[in-house]
């Protein structure tokens, strides 16, 4: 079932045969977890080749171009590199517990899973941290096109002071109340299947740019400063929020594994393994060459560091326009669907009263949402930022809560307690207390350097 359909759609009646118009990514509480059985007859699941292409589609985005100021933080090639591949290993069996607590549990959404497998405080704070993830998403999506749209005009106002019309914040409103509200009005994100495709072209086409321009750079652009180790062992760090970000797809990963023709532990580990490899070679492709284009003087939007006439480079910026626009409708949708959560269950309200009052509720939603993200887009200065506040987030839903789920999955186990069923608690254990040093640490140093300084 949909999230906020008709009253009709709630009898079973008249839903619609795109499974990409079915909100099983965020699935509303009031609604009974089990997928009708007419559904698994209807769509016999997703092979595991087009399993990858979701999951690396859910993980691609708008982080990339945050990732040659994340090495630069970071201390150079070496230290990024070194730091994306320890991660790396706690990024796949994150997805591979969630798979399996989601087969216990018999839940087929990231929140619910949690709440199922540890209780109604830790769903609960889930949910609220699903909202404000998406909710800082919004915001850097608004930022991204403030960003490119900027270089696109100065690149055919040939670098000269443009009329009134061509200033960062009315382009980036302009773009916003035409384009991005009346597509996060709907309650169906049916279109998604179409930006889906389009985004990984994007990030793919920026990634091959960023690499050329390294091999062969324009005359004009020179690197500064390279650095060759970090200054400090807690420099490092400084990293983790981006690429946090970056990897981070678990909240959609879960009905992806549900929606798959064999839901089984091995092959899912094979689909999450083969696709995190994939987001690797783009992260640290641009990564790595977008760091030693630029050195210590790369943006936090690499983009922004090339001239705005290269005309590849433009191409990549409409890419770039393109994905997040369509994207900030399908966030906006997974936060306006928590949201819309937990106020039934504050509110203790019916189904059938809920869905008859849908519409202004919706609307009243999303132009909330809407209006709030893009004042704030409006007078934060750059991605970076964004990032590295919600980036401890990212760090929550891929260490700590698969952690906390995998040790209340053992934990109420009664069978003979072998060593291996100690050495998973312990993994777990590491989990939890890993991922919260992350969020600590990066959203602490985050609000010291935006906030306080």
């Amino acid at each position: 079932m949909a999230i906020n359909t008709d009253i009709e759609d709630w009898a079973g009646i008249g839903s619609s045969s795109d499974s990409g118009e079915r909100a099983w990514l965020l699935q509303s509480p009031s609604v009974d977890s089990v997928r009708p059985p007419e559904v698994e007859d209807r769509d016999r699941g997703v092979s595991p080749l087009a399993a990858v292409f979701i999951v690396v589609n859910a993980a691609l985005g708008a982080g990339l171009l945050n990732f040659p100021a994340a090495f630069s933080m970071a201390g150079g090639v070496t230290a990024g590199v070194m730091l994306q591949m320890s991660m790396l290993i706690f990024i796949i069996t994150g997805l591979v517990i969630l798979a399996y607590c989601s087969l216990v549990s018999n839940e087929a959404t990231y929140q619910e899973v949690v709440r199922a497998t540890c209780g109604k405080v830790s769903g609960v704070l889930c949910e609220v941290a699903i909202a404000v993830y998406t909710f800082g998403t919004c915001i850097a999506f608004f930022i991204v096109i403030g960003d490119q749209l900027d270089r696109l005009i100065a690149a055919v106002a040939h670098g000269s002071d443009g009329p009134w019309y061509t200033d960062r914040k009315f382009t980036i409103v302009l773009t916003a109340v035409l384009v991005i509200l009346p597509l996060s009005i709907p309650k169906e994100i049916g279109f998604q299947k179409y930006a889906s495709a389009l985004s990984v072209m994007g990030t793919f086409y920026v990634t091959v740019v960023v690499i050329v321009k390294y091999i062969w750079p324009n005359k004009d652009m020179s690197p500064d400063y390279v650095l060759t180790s970090s200054a400090s062992w807690t420099a490092v760090f400084n990293a983790m929020p981006t690429i946090c970000f970056g990897f981070q797809c678990h909240v959609s990963c879960v009905p992806v594994f549900n929606s798959m023709r064999r839901k089984e532990i091995k092959p899912w580990g094979l689909v999450v393994t083969l696709s995190m490899i994939i987001c690797l070679f783009v992260y640290t492709g641009t990564g790595v060459c977008g760091y030693l284009t630029f050195g210590s003087s790369v943006s936090q939007d690499v983009l922004m560091s090339y001239p705005p006439d290269d005309v590849a480079v433009a191409i990549a910026r409409a890419f770039i326009i393109v994905c997040v626009v369509t994207s900030y409708p399908i966030l906006h949708f997974c936060g306006r669907a928590v949201v819309e959560g937990l106020w039934l269950r504050f509110r203790g309200e019916q189904v059938e009263v809920c869905v008859q009052r849908e519409r202004r509720r919706r609307i009243l939603q999303t132009l909330a949402w809407f209006v709030v993200t893009l004042v704030l887009a409006l007078f934060i200065p750059d991605i970076g930022r964004v990032i590295s506040l919600i980036g401890g987030l990212a760090a929550c839903f891929i260490f700590v809560f698969p952690g906390l789920c995998l040790m209340q999955a053992k934990l109420s186990e009664t069978d003979i307690r072998t060593a291996s069923w100690h050495g998973l608690v312990g993994f777990s254990v590491a989990m939890v207390t890993l991922g919260a040093f992350i969020f600590g640490l990066t959203t602490s140093n985050s609000i010291y350097k935006d906030v306080v300084s």
